[in-house]
């Protein structure tokens, strides 16, 4: 079996309804990996993933939490793609409503390009990521973009 992913969800308050609901209907992939969320959104997947075990279960799922996204939480994620612990973003964002975190939201989503991390902002982009053949290949390599220029460009 493929090495399990570290797989990130997040969703703004207007979207954490069908990101639940997308949890449920991809339980059986999701399960076989570890799950990072932020805020209110890590004890909704964890209810939802666990539904029908105790929490002292050995088949319960603890679901690591970070903080709420206006409080840090977008930032802590960020922080974790550019240290290559975050293999996947799945981040069900309201492309409608201004958030009080905006700056960290756009942050997050240029550090998820920048680590050229597979992200779906949306629940259609979300089914065709988990359901490719390559989430499961497990010779597919995610290739990281090469920084160096930009690291060495004062030293010329």
């Amino acid at each position: 079996m493929k090495k399990p992913y570290t797989i990130a969800l997040v969703a703004h308050d207007s979207c954490k309804d069908d990101l639940v609901e997308w949890v449920a209907f991809n339980k059986k992939k999701l399960i076989k990996h570890s799950l990072i969320c932020t805020g209110t959104t890590g004890r909704l997947v964890e209810e939802e993933i666990n539904k029908g075990f105790s929490p002292t279960s050995r088949e319960y799922i603890r679901v690591q939490r970070l903080k709420s996204g206006p409080l840090g939480g977008d930032q802590q994620l960020g922080a974790l793609i550019s240290e290559d612990k975050i293999d996947f973003l799945f981040f069900f964002w309201d492309a409608m409503g201004q958030q009080p975190h905006d700056v960290d939201v756009k942050a997050l989503l240029r550090i998820a390009v920048m680590y050229n991390v597979p992200t779906a902002s949306n629940r259609s982009t979300a089914d065709f990521i988990i359901s490719s053949e390559l989430f499961d290949d497990e010779k597919y390599k995610r290739k990281p973009y090469n920084f160096e220029e930009y690291i060495n460009r004062l030293n010329k």
